[in-house]
């Protein structure tokens, strides 16, 4: 990545690095139920300012010790946890392997923080963080609470919100036999975020009309004059 692409990765999302991810669990319950796969797909920026995938990690991840297991859920993705053809590793070891990519992201691109990506956000930031606690997982790399959510980014450029029909709005083909594939759905949702984010700036909308300098100041003018109104208050 050559020193004007670094600089507008990392000026385009406010110093944060988006990493696209989806996780795919035996449940709804974050503190209770297993994470079964987890994928991440990282992005990059071309020296024209558009967003497109770098590379993609997998992993089929193993129940932790007490896990719960809900059939309902293991029916609707299709994964069976016991069949030894998985391969799959310790969620320690996934997650651990998905924040060393994301920290070698974050230097390549001189960004800050990650932030997550992800369709329906909430969820798979629930169990990330859950899981990283659980393992006693520290420097989490990803911002605490913000996400970027492309059920919503989609419902507002395409007016769809289920990813399979916000990815065929927006050109993407879809097959729903892969579906609920962590590594498919990740990428599926890498492809629509990239898409939305690119789609924003050939419309115009990116780099911003008014310099960010400028943004900057009169930020910091309204917050000295909010200050000052506080204390005449008091």
């Amino acid at each position: 990545m050559t020193t004007t692409e670094k600089s507008a990765f990392s000026q385009r999302f406010r110093g944060y690095f988006p990493v696209v991810i989806d996780i795919e669990t035996a449940g709804f319950n974050a503190q209770t139920d297993a994470m079964l796969e987890i994928a991440a797909s990282i992005l990059e920026m071309d020296e024209d300012g558009y967003l497109k995938i770098s590379h993609t990690l997998h992993f089929n991840v193993e129940p932790f010790e007490g896990a719960n297991l809900e059939q309902a859920a293991l029916d609707f993705t299709g994964i069976d946890p016991t069949n030894p053809l998985r391969g799959a590793v310790p969620e320690r070891d996934a997650i651990t392997e998905i924040y060393k990519a994301v920290r070698k992201g974050l230097k390549e691109t001189g960004c800050h923080r990650a932030i997550m990506v992800a369709h329906n956000a909430a969820f798979d930031h629930g169990f990330l963080s859950a899981a990283s606690s659980r393992e006693k997982i520290k420097r989490n790399p990803f911002h605490p609470f913000a996400t970027f959510d492309t059920t919503t980014l989609a419902g507002l450029a395409v007016g769809q919100t289920v990813l399979a029909k916000a990815c065929m709005a927006a050109g993407i083909p879809f097959d729903h036999k892969q579906a609920h594939s962590a590594k498919y759905d990740t990428e599926q949702t890498a492809k629509l975020f990239c898409y939305i984010v690119n789609k924003w700036k050939d419309m115009g909308g990116w780099p911003l009309v008014v310099p960010e300098d400028q943004v900057k100041e009169e930020t910091e003018a309204v917050s000295d004059s909010m200050l000052s109104t506080d204390i005449e208050t008091e």
